[in-house]
């Protein structure tokens, strides 16, 4: 939970408060772009997951059993968002040197300095198994905990973990054929 005043709010937008569910949205907005984008790696696509994840969680927000649980709880609804704008398009996406840099979530800008390393980071993501590319997202640049990524995912903490280390090792590698020899990750 990011402020301990958030179980109030949440409990606030249960009962039909909607300047609280504003104040969860715009929590949250920014932190669900970044994730849908590096997962998508196209803006419209992630837009339209986080509105229906968004639009889903004010539906749905009545059955969360635990309020201190909502980050987790609004990251897998994201991530079901995503799988099914992924099985609906199909389509190709536009290339990532199209992208705006604002794209980025906020914590991902702090996380990488550089411009060219951000650039060749996000290539490297996109080269990821869909399992390995939502274990790092979820847990380096959506700030998840091994224990809420695993939620969000449906999937247990050691397979969180196994999936973290396998995508990491294959990121160290992708970037090092980029020419990054000292790519640490």
């Amino acid at each position: 939970m990011d402020t301990p005043d958030e179980a109030l709010v949440v409990r606030r937008c249960k009962d039909g408060d909607r300047e609280a569910f504003r104040v969860l949205a715009e929590r949250y907005e920014g932190t669900l772009f970044g994730i849908a984008y590096l997962m998508t790696h196209d803006r419209p696509t992630a837009e339209d997951s986080v509105q229906e994840a968004f639009l889903k969680m004010w539906k749905h927000l009545p059955s969360l059993r635990s309020e201190d649980k909502l980050r987790a709880w609004l990251v897998r609804i994201l991530i079901n968002e995503v799988r099914n704008a992924e099985r609906k398009a199909r389509a190709p996406t536009v290339p990532l040197e199209a992208a705006s840099e604002q794209a980025i979530s906020d914590s991902f800008e702090r996380t990488i300095e550089s411009a060219e390393v951000r650039q060749r980071l996000r290539e490297a993501i996109r080269t990821l198994p869909r399992d390995q590319k939502e274990a790092v997202v979820l847990r380096y640049f959506g700030g998840l905990s091994t224990s809420d990524a695993a939620a969000a995912m449906g999937c247990r903490e050691g397979t969180v973990k196994s999936r973290v280390s396998r995508g990491i090792d294959r990121l160290q590698a992708v970037l090092r054929s980029f020419g990054n020899e000292g790519a640490d990750i």
